[in-house]
């Protein structure tokens, strides 16, 4: 693609081409979803999926020109939408099956995250709300997450690739297991630093602030301060030295997965700049593609900052 493009242009030629792309890719994801369905052998061998392969690595690698020619961003965040309706799709029922397949995508995120470059990623995972779902359902997310949380913990791409893990949100309302899998993920990798994981569970936008205050004020009193002078250093500076991980960089990218377009609450004070990028595709089905359109999107934007 041409580099002189305005970005508005670049934008309506790249998305021409995702369009264009989709439509001839679209046959052949067809026919290998109905061999599955007709519960054929596995189609990895046959010439539908070795061209529907070359047709995406193809396609990455045009993407991935493009997207070095620009700068990426140094902190993507993610809302992990759309795990509940991809096992319906796939006709899975089991809590604790249908978000290990989520948990799963995260190697991948991990992997284009490393190879662009990109120094932080804050994963939603589990919010303050989920709490409120069925038991069943919320053992399912907590058990998945432990186990990948764990998993990372002795991973050798987290340790070859420097990879420091750690987690925001209100974790005293977690079980003990998945809290101490936790702690054990951010003692293992405290000394790295090419790349901040950060795992958002137990998590709220509205709870982080509210927390952030009370932080503030508590560490006035300890110092002695008074009433007036409390709210006399009140400033939007001081409120954010208290939030869960006031040492990231605010997020220059929130991607949401499933279609909502919302934050839902996600990094409510740290987003205020942030580029959205809202995408149809089921969390556990995103592919490297989503992930670089995304980035490319964020790319073609004219970031003003409110100037």
């Amino acid at each position: 693609m041409n580099p002189a493009l305005s970005p508005a242009r670049e934008r309506a030629a790249g998305l021409a081409f995702d369009q264009q792309f989709d439509e001839q890719a679209a046959p052949i994801r067809l026919e290998t979803w109905q061999n599955a369905t007709e519960r054929k052998p596995p189609a990895k061998g046959t010439a539908t999926s070795l061209l529907l392969r070359f047709l995406y690595w193809l396609y990455e690698r045009r993407l991935l020109d493009l997207l070095k020619r620009r700068p990426m961003p140094r902190h993507i965040g993610i809302i992990l939408d759309g795990n509940r309706r991809d096992a319906r799709k796939r006709g899975l029922s089991d809590p604790c099956e249908i978000y290990q397949r989520g948990a799963e995508k995260l190697d991948d995120i991990l992997d284009w995250c490393a190879d662009l470059r990109i120094p932080a990623l804050t994963l939603w995972v589990f919010s303050t709300e989920n709490l409120k779902r069925t038991q069943a359902e919320v053992s399912g997310i907590l058990s998945a997450i432990e186990a990948k949380v764990a998993a990372l913990a002795h991973d050798p791409f987290t340790h070859q690739k420097r990879v420091r893990i750690q987690a925001i949100g209100r974790l005293d309302l977690l079980p003990e297991s998945v809290v101490a899998a936790i702690r054990a993920a951010e003692t293992a990798t405290a000394q790295y630093d090419l790349m901040t994981l950060t795992i958002a569970v137990g998590y709220g936008g509205r709870e982080e602030i509210a927390d952030a205050v009370r932080s503030f004020i508590k560490t006035q009193a300890r110092e002695g301060a008074s009433l007036s002078d409390v709210i006399e250093r009140i400033t939007p500076e001081a409120i954010a030295c208290h939030l869960y991980a006031a040492d990231l960089p605010d997020p220059d990218l929130i991607i949401r997965t499933s279609g909502e377009i919302r934050l839902s609450g996600f990094l409510l004070w740290q987003s205020v700049h942030s580029e959205f990028y809202f995408t149809d595709v089921l969390w556990p089905a995103f592919r490297k593609v989503d992930f670089l359109r995304a980035i490319r999107a964020y790319q073609a934007r004219n970031r003003r900052f409110g100037r």
